[in-house]
């Protein structure tokens, strides 16, 4: 697992990078987002914190620790309301279809519900992308998990293909979570305009993989991007980190990501306060403030590296 370095000697940049990020722009093709309950709980904080760093583009998951789908439509809808007067376009919604919390022996019909719930839901938002995971096992062996992964994860992407959705699959909790080789069968098996891959760079250092390596294999279908940093400690506690100070190689996949002429959303997921699979939320304190260093310390980090001091193509540095 790599240890995140600065790039290599200084080069002509590539782009002309202003000063700041108008409208949240990351580079050509790319933008900024951001996780809202990653800075609050609460609406008026996760816009707060989108209007602070001045990005056009933010991200959903839980509204005062309910998820969008399991909102009653009174408070969906003003949801809704207070994001399209923000002027902010949403670029996923985080569903709990196959994550970490629902493993593969569960109640599939939980899934097919929540999907149907938002298909409804991101019309009205105006985003087609849903990200899910492929379901943790719980007790079966290797074969059985991955056919029944499989099996249900061919019906989702079915039922998402016929509402206009794309399912974005991350490298996290279940059967495909940290191995390329079952992201390729599953694009392969369940795969068409409906499934691509969701890229976390952070994910690697609690999950024990090196995101670098991952990425090479399956970049070709990545459609969306967290940027998340960490790094474990002596006492194998894993701890997160602003990006680019952490071992997830956070300057490695995102030089990559721009050299294989990736378009979408750089999308923030500090970790830093709020940890769901963990029941941890300490967003009431500083929680605003503390997404709104994050996002500056990226694009900082973004500019003065990624942009202005980078290798020619495949310069990436795999550290």
């Amino acid at each position: 697992m790599g240890v995140d370095l600065p790039g290599a000697s200084p080069q002509r940049p590539l782009y002309e990078v202003a000063e700041d990020t108008p409208n949240g722009q990351a580079a050509p093709g790319i933008r900024f987002a951001g996780i809202g309950d990653e800075a609050a709980a609460d609406s008026a904080g996760q816009l707060d914190a989108l209007r602070q760093l001045g990005w056009r583009a933010i991200e959903l998951r839980n509204v005062d620790g309910v998820a969008i789908a399991d909102l009653d439509d009174r408070a969906f809808d003003a949801l809704a309301a207070r994001i399209a007067a923000a002027g902010l376009d949403v670029v996923c919604v985080d569903s709990r279809i196959a994550n970490w919390g629902r493993p593969i022996n569960g109640r599939f019909e939980d899934d097919l519900n929540e999907l149907r719930q938002l298909a409804r839901r991101c019309a009205t938002l105006g985003t087609r992308y849903i990200r899910v995971m492929s379901y943790p096992n719980a007790g079966l062996d290797e074969r059985e998990w991955g056919r029944r992964a499989l099996d249900r994860m061919i019906l989702l992407v079915r039922q998402a293909e016929q509402q206009g959705l794309v399912l974005l699959h991350e490298n996290c909790s279940g059967w495909a979570g940290s191995r390329a080789d079952r992201m390729r069968e599953l694009l392969d098996r369940a795969g068409g305009p409906a499934l691509r891959l969701l890229f976390d760079i952070g994910n690697g250092v609690p999950y024990g993989y090196d995101a670098r390596a991952l990425l090479d294999e399956i970049i070709d279908h990545v459609a969306h991007v967290h940027v998340k940093d960490a790094r474990t400690g002596p006492d194998g506690q894993v701890t997160y980190t602003l990006p680019g100070d952490g071992e997830s190689g956070v300057r490695s996949c995102l030089r990559a990501l721009i050299d294989h002429g990736y378009t979408g959303a750089w999308s923030i997921e500090p970790h830093t306060h709020l940890r769901p699979h963990q029941d941890q939320d300490t967003t009431g304190t500083d929680g605003v403030a503390a997404f709104v260093r994050y996002g500056r310390c990226l694009e900082r980090l973004v500019r003065q590296e990624i942009l202005s001091d980078r290798s020619p193509a495949g310069g990436g540095r795999h550290g």
